[in-house]
């Protein structure tokens, strides 16, 4: 879809997976200033202790999780990385990874690549978008290794409540499971507290964190994020860094250590912006003849439903890109469970929105 788009300038792309923010210019200055200070060499293969205890004292203070800097965090070349040497940690050949579909198409591929077998569960529009106990019992074997959970949720926009959450950990409990909890939308959400599974009673020990800077701090260039976990498998994943990476870019770090200090503000004013968007976007639909939607209760993406004009998601996504000028995603790249929907990202502008919805119904 993307290389096709490049062929029509003019199209309006309601597609991408980043912010379209400016990095923080404190950030790129505490960079900056970083290099200058000759800051451009190896850093140890876990990162910057200085970094490394800003996260664990995030989690303490936001989650009220306790981890050790020095053995239970990890700094990656972002979250791409940490899930890549988490699942080489933790799978031996064959065993299974529940991951719930729709689903971002990067676990597949890191699933297979760790020698793993995805086994998918469906998720639906009328169940909120969220994974339950019962879906994941009837997909349980015995070779079972962990569930990923990615709260808010690319491609849907649901979040996770507390009690879904212990839905989860109940089974996880009763069946010896591990938990990777993709964090990496954590900050972008629009109702109600954000909860961390790795928050809940017992659940520390049974959890991997994966979070990035990437798309709370508009850092996606940057390439770097970390993973929290039990200290024998940050061990584990650590020693697999050193071979693969050796360590995070030391510029990246300094910098993500200035965004954990200081941006606040800075992602309060994006979330502003986003809730701006959300509410223009959402309105466009309601507005737009065979379109739905669940509003998305964080990300920057709405998951529309398009099932009533017919057609596979893949044709829709192409006929808006080559009638409408209009970039989106179809919702089959997220699995099969994303058949009949269209992923729309609002990480562009309110007037880009409205020009792109007026496309839309011109064709439709």
């Amino acid at each position: 879809m993307f290389d096709l788009a490049a062929k029509h300038p003019d199209a309006i792309h309601l597609c991408m997976g980043e912010p379209d923010f400016a990095t923080p210019s404190f950030i790129i200055e505490a960079a900056f200033q970083a290099a200058k200070e000759g800051k451009t060499h190896y850093t140890p293969n876990a990162g910057f202790l200085s970094l490394r205890r800003a996260v664990a004292e995030k989690y303490k203070k936001e989650q009220g999780a306790y981890y050790d800097p020095e053995g239970e965090v990890l700094i990656t070349v972002g979250a791409m990385e940490a899930l890549v040497l988490t699942l080489m940690s933790i799978l031996n050949s064959g065993d299974e990874v529940i991951i719930p579909d729709p689903y971002w198409p990067n676990y597949q591929a890191q699933v297979l690549l760790a020698e793993g077998k995805p086994v998918f569960v469906p998720l639906s529009e009328e169940g909120g978008w969220i994974l339950t106990a019962d879906r994941v019992l009837s997909h349980l074997t015995p070779r079972c290794r962990a569930i990923i959970i990615n709260s808010p949720h690319n491609p849907t926009g649901s979040v996770y409540g507390s009690n879904e959450l212990q839905e989860i950990v109940r089974v996880c409990k009763e069946n010896d499971i591990l938990i990777i909890s993709d964090e990496a939308y954590e900050k972008i959400i629009y109702d109600g507290e954000y909860h961390s599974i790795c928050s809940l009673p017992e659940m520390k020990s049974r959890t991997i964190v994966i979070n990035t800077f990437s798309k709370t701090y508009a850092m996606t260039g940057w390439r770097v994020g970390y993973v929290l976990g039990p200290e024998p498998l940050i061990r584990e994943m650590t020693k697999l860094q050193e071979n693969v990476a050796a360590c995070a870019s030391s510029i990246s770090q300094e910098a993500a250590l200035t965004a954990l200090k200081r941006g606040e503000e800075a992602v309060m004013d994006m979330l502003t912006k986003y809730r701006r968007r959300r509410a223009t976007l959402l309105q466009e639909i309601e507005k737009t003849r065979s379109f739905s939607c669940c509003p998305p209760r964080g990300t920057f993406y709405a998951f529309v439903n398009v099932r009533r004009l017919g057609d596979k998601s893949e044709d829709i996504a192409l006929r808006l890109l080559k009638e409408a000028k209009v970039v989106t995603v179809p919702g089959s790249a997220f699995g099969s469970g994303g058949e009949g929907y269209l992923r729309f990202s609002f990480a562009t502008s309110e007037d880009n929105i409205r020009e792109a919805f007026d496309r839309i119904r011109s064709i439709l």
